[in-house]
């Protein structure tokens, strides 16, 4: 327990120097850090039906995997969307039908228990389309009652108001194979059905959910679609399959995965399966090797992540490092270095569908995607390279430059940058009946912008752009900061959008004003540091449930985490830097925090999901993010400690 002041101790220095320790003992032969990416079960859930589909379950450990989702049952019977959120229906349902298929009978204590938790809550009619969907494969749901999507959706024009690129990259990647499940509707059965997940019994309606209000066209108008597909009267049917196909195996990765995440590995796996491809088909075996560089294995249990994310991982602790202390020509950041290099990405992708003026030069988040490198993950490789001392600097400015001249090209109409493409803001299309994740689109948000303003601001304090010249055009960077004064909440907080969530978002922004527009942006950054500061805990550290998003009333509010303090503490020593004026007292009781939580290891323990995929929906636990975020604010800490206590 420590009973000084961290700032006048030996403790911070120790701290710090555990938490190196820890990280570089971890770094790969080949220079990369990469932790486990923690998702709900769902994802396990749904490999484990696309292997009884393909007949390939018997040559995967899928009897750990029943092991696994047991383990994971809570004791109310459901299943989580996230650490603690009181479970969640559709994931449940996913948990229980993948038990099924493992072969555990419904009489089962344990499924007794999910069966009450599911009907408590509405059963399988209230489910997420998504979920009947995977239902439907194995005729346990009505086909019916899943969305249509059209084919010849592949066929239409650029100008055309709506195309297959006005949606999200995360969910083209997962609706073009869908195209054609969805047009062939095909079940394999089982052997099991799930009539006691149903609270109206056998006499149900497979019918789409109607909301009395403009949305209802949608509903009505697949209506007309379902009429007219059973009429065989659907327009260029044949043409649009023949594209879905095409577009489907062009972006397959020589590694096999698709868009490097498992929602678009495992729907165009069944995309090829509803077209009759062979199990030995290379085709399939390099998707089927791809799913299985995703799963995790251990001497008792099997799961899944939903993504890997060596990228994000090795860049973001390559900066907690740098931030720390160590030296920035320490040759483990120089291998790090040369990894990160060796990454980018210098193929077009989907991106310049959109964006016809950019040149490739980005990064992803995995280790294989070539058609989704994002502008987040970029930004961050450039600040982590900058930061970085090696013996091959031409090569790195000629990355780094690579990089800013196609993030320039990524700006959107409103001023910001999204995560994956240009202008990619049709909200709309989040109310057809298939988007009810609302996560069809990818418009611009205040945490991506502000991790670009970070990196132009890092970038021009370190001298890595010509004098006198920043990476983007002070015009471009004029519109950002408009956008986020725009983006700034009443409380003078931001929404985050990767992160959860408030405290992420409004640490971010800090930290991009405080180096961008330090004197402009006085009144801005004062309310978001007067914000962080009014929701610190009485433990000293800061945390943030993922309900905020479902509930803003809950900004900034839920148990301590280490990654949330840490991002806190970012923020608030950003802001001091700008105004100078420190939450002196604030930062030092995060801090102690910090010193106080961390195991001897140096690592810390965070079960709580405090990364976000789609708000409301999906959510992430970051296995690293309880290590470098804490590291960095605890090195920025000691930079600045003088300062801040004087």
């Amino acid at each position: 327990m420590l009973t000084q002041d961290p700032l006048t101790t030996p403790d911070l220095a120790e701290a710090i120097a555990r938490t190196q320790n820890y990280l570089l003992a971890r770094q790969t032969p080949e220079g990369y850090w990469w932790a486990n990416l923690e998702s709900n079960v769902t994802i396990t859930a749904e490999v484990i039906l696309l292997h009884k589909i393909w007949g390939t379950d018997t040559t995967r450990p899928l009897e750990k995997a029943k092991t696994y989702l047991l383990q994971e049952q809570r004791p109310h019977g459901g299943w989580e969307l996230f650490y603690g959120d009181g479970g969640d229906l559709s994931t449940s349902v996913e948990a229980y039908m993948a038990l099924r298929l493992l072969g555990v009978p419904s009489c089962d204590p344990a499924l007794q228990r999910a069966k009450s938790f599911i009907l408590a809550r509405g059963g399988i009619s209230k489910t997420r389309i998504f979920t009947k969907f995977h239902l439907a494969l194995i005729g346990c749901y009505g086909w019916r009652g899943i969305p249509s999507i059209p084919p010849a959706l592949m066929l239409l024009p650029d100008q055309a108001p709506v195309t297959i690129y006005e949606m999200s990259s995360w969910a083209r990647g997962s609706t073009v194979p869908l195209l054609i499940v969805f047009d062939q509707q095909p079940v394999y059965p089982q052997g099991i059905n799930l009539d006691e997940l149903y609270t109206e019994g056998t006499q149900r309606q497979y019918a789409l959910p109607r909301r009395g209000d403009w949305t209802d066209l949608f509903v009505w108008l697949d209506d007309a679609m379902k009429l007219a597909a059973d009429l065989n009267l659907m327009p260029l049917r044949e043409e649009g399959l023949k594209a879905a196909e095409k577009w489907v195996l062009e972006r397959q990765e020589a590694t096999g995965d698709w868009g490097g995440i498992i929602p678009a590995m495992l729907n165009s796996m069944l995309a090829l399966r509803a077209l009759n491809y062979n199990v030995a088909d290379p085709i399939v075996e390099r998707g089927l090797r791809a799913i299985d560089n995703f799963a995790v294995e251990t001497e008792t249990i099997y799961w899944v992540q939903p993504c890997v994310s060596p990228v994000w991982d090795t860049a973001l602790v390559l900066r907690s490092l740098v931030d720390s202390g160590l030296a920035p020509d320490h040759p483990a950041l120089v291998r790090g270095a040369q990894w990160l290099i060796d990454r980018q990405i210098l193929d077009y992708g989907d991106w310049a569908v959109k964006n016809r003026s950019g040149k490739p030069g980005a990064w992803a988040f995995e280790f294989d995607n070539r058609f989704y490198p994002d502008v987040d993950d970029t930004a961050v490789v450039v600040m982590a390279l900058d930061g970085v001392q090696t013996p091959f600097e031409p090569l790195k400015q000629q990355a780094i430059a690579r990089a800013v001249e196609w993030i320039a090209t990524m700006q959107c109409r409103p001023g910001g940058w999204a995560a994956f493409d240009l202008d990619n803001d049709q909200d709309w299309l989040n109310e057809i009946p298939y988007g009810d994740l609302r996560a069809m689109i990818d418009p611009n948000t205040a945490d991506v912008t502000a991790r670009v303003l970070e990196m132009v601001g890092r970038l021009s304090k370190t001298g890595s752009s010509p004098p006198g010249d920043l990476p983007l055009s002070t015009t471009a960077i004029n519109r950002a900061i408009a956008y986020l004064e725009r983006e700034q909440e009443p409380e003078g907080c931001w929404f985050g959008r990767w992160g959860v969530n408030y405290i992420y978002g409004t640490s971010g922004v800090l930290t991009a004003l405080a180096l961008i527009a330090p004197q402009a942006q006085q009144r801005a950054i004062a309310q978001g540091a007067a914000w962080l500061v009014s929701c610190q805990n009485a433990d000293g550290g800061w945390g943030e449930t993922c309900h905020s998003y479902n509930d803003p009333s809950l900004k900034g509010q839920g148990n301590s985490t280490p990654s949330q303090t840490a991002w806190a503490l970012l923020g608030l020593m950003a802001a001091g830097q700008a105004t100078g004026t420190y939450a002196k007292t604030a930062l030092k009781r995060g801090v102690t925090y910090l010193l106080r939580s961390q195991q001897t290891d140096g690592s810390w323990n965070e079960p709580e999901f405090t990364g976000t995929g789609f708000p409301c929906h999906f959510y992430l636990n970051y296995h690293y993010y309880r290590l470098h975020f804490p590291l960095t604010a605890l090195g920025r800490y000691q930079q600045i400690g003088l300062q801040a206590a004087n």
